[in-house]
């Protein structure tokens, strides 16, 4: 999008978000989203209204009226329902023409590594995705799944749900197991027990595990004893736990067989008792694993499901903008013809042609080879398939086929977990062109 054109929706909604952010640090709530957006439509506070089920007067006089002072004193201007657009295209120049400086002076351009940041105007919203997260956190007992491959925004997404329920006053646990010493995961009773140590401390809580554990019962027991008892009981508000790289519990069988059915198992408490109903879980997943669940207390089944998709190319062309990259369409599908609309190799892409470390031909043309910018991406990958040759082994006819092939359920789970192949019904192809040729040479 040139200067001089409309934003679209998307960049509105992005532009707004970081202004109001920057300004007071914290976004948009739900409702004030969908104002803004029905502003944007060019709707009027009686269809707004209408539309949201909620009053002509709570929607123009409450939600209406915050919005446009948020983001007045965020723009430094005076902006209404009817001025808003001129004045945010205003703003939006005024960031191009700041981005027509050298990158080295002007703009602080970011490497793509580790979650977005949240005031980062590199992060691309991709809906519904952040709205249904939004609504889905204020249930009861809700149980919001994240899935997706590595470098796919997994954490981005769940760091601002976590954002938003910390504007509603909640209470916060942040886990990444990742990061759990693996002596943790030598029995279950073992984990329960650092689990519960992990969420007292967060919460700012005494930790009286020895009060409420008892091994006559089970550790199990003892530890939904303890939450419902002890944890849930002292929280006046509501308590969001977020479990980030829970694939990490797959390599101990036994012990993710028992601790994600507790999870399941506090979930559905939510519908029979009012103390668990405080309690929101979100789990994030990569799913590069595959264990056997009963289907009955698998936590997979259950709750909101959410798989990341790729970028669009409305997506990469607005990221290519926000790298001060003047594209033409079709050089935005050139790019997406060899990496798909995978978020990490798109950024990592763009990052280098915005401080012009390459053209975009040279990076196309060494992208599937080990002096390309994809070299260490790559390799991960490659090392992951060699500690599982059937995998290998499987994605290595998949690469070298010229026509689609077919094969075993399990296979096909994982590898699409990994982000290496396409699904189409029950016909598999390499997810993107890099893949297909990186693969196609270095795997035996």
């Amino acid at each position: 999008m040139s200067a001089e054109s409309e934003l679209s929706w998307e960049q509105t909604q992005n532009l707004v978000n970081t202004l109001v952010f920057k300004h007071t640090g914290k976004h948009l709530s739900d409702i004030e989203i969908e104002v803004l957006r029905g502003a944007w439509e060019g709707k009027s506070y009686e269809g707004i209204a209408a539309q949201l089920v909620r009053s002509v007067s709570y929607i123009n006089k409450d939600v209406g009226y915050r919005l446009w002072k948020k983001l007045s004193e965020a723009l430094g201007e005076e902006v209404t329902k009817k001025s808003f657009r001129q004045a945010l295209k205003r703003e939006w120049q005024k960031q191009i023409a700041v981005t027509t400086v050298p990158v080295s002076t002007a703009i602080a351009l970011e490497f793509p590594e580790g979650p977005v940041p949240l005031d980062s105007p590199f992060y691309v919203e991709r809906p519904p995705l952040e709205s249904d997260c939004y609504k889905e956190i204020l249930k009861p007992g809700s149980l919001i799944r994240i899935r997706g491959p590595k470098q796919m925004g997994k954490t981005s997404l769940l760091h601002r749900v976590l954002a938003y329920a910390t504007q509603q006053n909640y209470q916060i646990v942040r886990m990444n197991l990742r990061k759990a010493e693996k002596t943790i995961f030598t029995n279950l009773n073992k984990f329960l027990r650092w689990f519960c140590l992990n969420v007292s401390r967060q919460l700012n809580l005494e930790p009286k595990l020895d009060d409420y554990w008892d091994e006559e019962i089970g550790s199990k027991v003892s530890c939904t004893g303890y939450f419902e008892t002890y944890l849930l009981e002292h929280l006046e508000t509501n308590l969001v736990i977020s479990l980030d790289e829970i694939d990490a519990v797959f390599n101990y069988p036994d012990l993710a067989e028992d601790f994600l059915a507790l999870l399941r198992e506090w979930h559905e408490e939510a519908t029979l008792q009012e103390s668990w109903r405080k309690l929101r879980l979100i789990i994030a997943h990569s799913t590069e694993a595959y264990i056997s669940l009963n289907i009955h207390q698998s936590p997979f089944n259950v709750g909101l499901p959410l798989k990341l998709p790729l970028f669009n190319l409305q997506q990469i062309q607005t990221l290519a903008e926000l790298h001060n990259l003047n594209w033409t369409v079709e050089e935005t599908q050139l790019l997406t013809a060899m990496v798909g609309g995978h978020p990490y190799l798109i950024r990592l892409a763009l990052y280098h042609l915005a401080r012009h470390d390459f053209t975009l031909q040279q990076l196309l043309q060494d992208a599937p080879t080990h002096a390309g910018v994809y070299s260490d991406h790559l390799r991960r990958c490659l090392g992951n398939l060699k500690q599982q040759p059937e995998l290998a082994c499987a994605l290595k006819q998949i690469v070298t086929s010229q026509h689609p092939v077919q094969l075993e359920s399990v296979t096909v789970y994982q590898l699409d977990s990994m982000g290496l192949v396409h699904l189409n019904g029950n016909q598999i192809t390499p997810s993107c062109e890099l893949y297909r040729q990186y693969f196609s040479v270095n795997l035996a």
